[in-house]
């Protein structure tokens, strides 16, 4: 089963390779994605690896968690999922509500 890791404190000279190679060492690699800003096209520092099983994701984290990487410190812990919008997509719009 597939694991995808939050990676922060990346240095923005960083690219999907490089992330790859870096997590590589610990085991199989399924995807390396540095998030850039839409406009700029520019490293934002942080990204997502999604490594083939849940033991090697573990050792990812255990051995590159405040590490030092490129004169940064990574942050590197499992992805959490966006918890469900509790209003259903509905804006808040101030606290003023239109029902017409």
């Amino acid at each position: 089963m597939k694991k995808t890791l939050f990676v922060a404190g990346l240095d923005f000279s960083i690219n999907d390779s490089a992330l790859n190679q870096l997590f590589a060492q610990f085991g199989t690699v399924a995807s390396a994605k540095v998030i850039t800003d839409k406009f700029s096209g520019k490293s934002r520092g942080f990204g997502f690896v999604e490594m083939a099983t849940v033991e090697e994701a573990q050792e990812c984290i255990k051995q590159l968690n405040d590490s030092i990487h490129m004169n940064r410190t990574l942050a590197v812990k499992n992805k959490e999922d966006k918890p469900a919008s509790s209003n259903g997509g509905a804006r808040n719009n101030g606290g003023f509500s239109r029902r017409w």
